[in-house]
């Protein structure tokens, strides 16, 4: 699964979980909190459970309905960051040139590809080949 969806999954529970805890607060029923926000109880139910992230505008209707910070709803208020937020996308740590040569890559076909690797491998020393980065290894 890619990052963008994890971090998306994670960000749908993390508020779903903060909207329950404060419609338990507030005394309401989901169909109280789903009336006050303009949705149907089965949409705000799914929120709930994590399974829909609202829109925007619908995010502000239920920080309004249950009076509660949208900082707190997403998890930016805690004093340690959920782990949505403390882990970012595995690109964000690569070089610069990593990332400019993985974009050129992208780009390349089937066929230019497989030189690509050829040449790569080619350029590791043998016990890195030897290990796993043979250029045979690679799908056209």
């Amino acid at each position: 699964m890619p990052q963008r969806h994890k971090t998306r999954d994670a960000l749908a529970l993390q508020l779903g979980k903060m909207a329950r805890a404060a419609r338990e607060k507030a005394g309401l029923t989901q169909q109280e909190a789903a009336e006050r926000v303009g949705v149907v109880t089965e949409v705000y139910g799914r929120m709930e459970r994590g399974l829909l992230l609202p829109s925007l505008p619908t995010l502000l209707r239920v920080c309004r309905a249950l009076r509660v910070d949208a900082n707190s709803l997403l998890g930016f208020s805690f004093t340690k960051a959920p782990v949505w937020l403390a882990q970012p996308p595995a690109i964000d740590s690569e070089p610069p040139a990593v990332r400019r040569l993985l974009r050129t890559v992208r780009r390349l076909k089937p066929r230019q590809l497989h030189a690509l690797s050829t040449v790569a491998n080619a350029m590791l020393p043998a016990q890195e080949t030897r290990d796993g980065c043979d250029s045979r290894q690679t799908t056209n």
